[in-house]
């Protein structure tokens, strides 16, 4: 009987660990397995190269650069073999729509952004790579929804809402990586990323590099492969307009 009580006072404390946790224990957890606080908060550019397949004619790359310094983003999406260009520099936002074929000479039209594609490309800026980077300063608030069976893993689940978008993040409770990234947008289209694997760049941060992604605008599930380097030397003609 004396043993049975002890092992139930030893569960009971083991649950209450377990549950003492916060959403900013879970998120700084995710820092540290991917290369530490010190490395994010060493990042200053990157490059990312991403590519969409799905067997179907509207696939697509995309090339993105980002700048933190001067809050600057360029996201070049090529598909049927004609480059479109999406850049953000102050408090400029554009479009370069390609005209003619997708040959080496190919001439833009330049188009002004609407304010809310500007915002959401300054939004992307940082979450692209990390989700939840400055979230207190950008007003979104992470809370604690609990443990949850994902794909039949244990995951913590953390949700991260403001500015009418929402996030759901389910870490893995074992390696503390990301499993899946659920983002709802203002428009109420919900995208969905689940992350098979990650690979470490040359400076040391890991990230997802192989992932599945849906999406309630188009329903299909596209395959998706990553590649990022951080800190790259990223020249200014990236960001001109």
């Amino acid at each position: 009987m004396k043993k049975s009580i002890i092992s139930l006072i030893a569960f009971a404390i083991s649950v209450s660990f377990a549950f003492a946790q916060t959403a900013q224990d879970v998120l700084n957890k995710y820092m540290e397995v991917t290369g530490g606080k010190s490395l994010w908060d060493g990042v200053n550019t990157y490059s990312m190269k991403q590519s969409y397949k799905s067997g179907a004619a509207s696939d697509y790359d995309m090339d993105i650069k980002g700048s933190f310094g001067d809050n600057s983003m360029s996201k070049s999406k090529t598909i049927l073999k004609r480059t479109f260009v999406y850049g953000i520099k102050g408090n400029e936002g554009w479009l370069k729509v390609p005209l003619g074929s997708g040959d080496k000479n190919t001439q833009y039209e330049t188009k002004d952004l609407s304010a809310k594609e500007q915002e959401n490309m300054r939004r992307e800026l940082r979450e692209l790579v990390l989700p939840f980077w400055d979230f207190q300063k950008k007003g979104y608030v992470a809370t604690l929804v609990g443990s949850e069976t994902l794909n039949g893993k244990k995951v913590n689940h953390v949700e991260l809402s403001g500015k009418g978008v929402k996030y759901n993040l389910y870490f893995d409770e074992g390696t503390g990586l990301l499993n899946r990234r659920k983002l709802t947008l203002a428009s109420g289209e919900v995208i969905t990323e689940d992350y098979i694997n990650y690979a470490t760049s040359p400076y040391g941060i890991k990230y997802p590099s192989e992932s599945t992604y849906t999406s309630t605008a188009d329903k299909r599930t596209v395959k998706v492969t990553t590649s990022i380097v951080f800190n790259d030397n990223i020249s200014a003609s990236a960001f001109a307009r």
